[in-house]
């Protein structure tokens, strides 16, 4: 099952943008190592963040922070899972990142 809100857009780092699409959420927190009902928790939050500001954009940076902050508060481990892949197959430096 796909959830998405037509009217949040996602704005990548590259300035394109997209639908936000709960799933790639879903799928980034299994990635880190999270079990399909902490992935499916983690998006909801986010998903429920969204929808009671009323967002109509969103930065994937935003995103990001959201996420690695329910990562870190159930799993200090698929916080770091997180962190050393964006480092090591994205080549990003996220926690640096973060705190700009």
């Amino acid at each position: 099952m796909v959830i998405w809100t037509p009217e949040t857009t996602v704005i990548k780092r590259d300035g394109r943008r997209e639908p936000f699409i709960y799933e790639k959420i879903v799928m980034s927190c299994l990635k880190a190592g999270a079990p399909p009902e902490i992935a499916r928790k983690i998006a909801t939050k986010i998903f429920a963040k969204i929808i009671m500001e009323e967002r109509k954009e969103v930065t994937a940076k935003e995103l990001t922070k959201w996420i690695l902050e329910q990562l870190r508060q159930e799993n200090e481990e698929w916080y770091r899972n997180w962190i050393v892949f964006d480092r090591a197959v994205k080549r990003r430096k996220t926690e640096e990142e973060l705190k700009e």
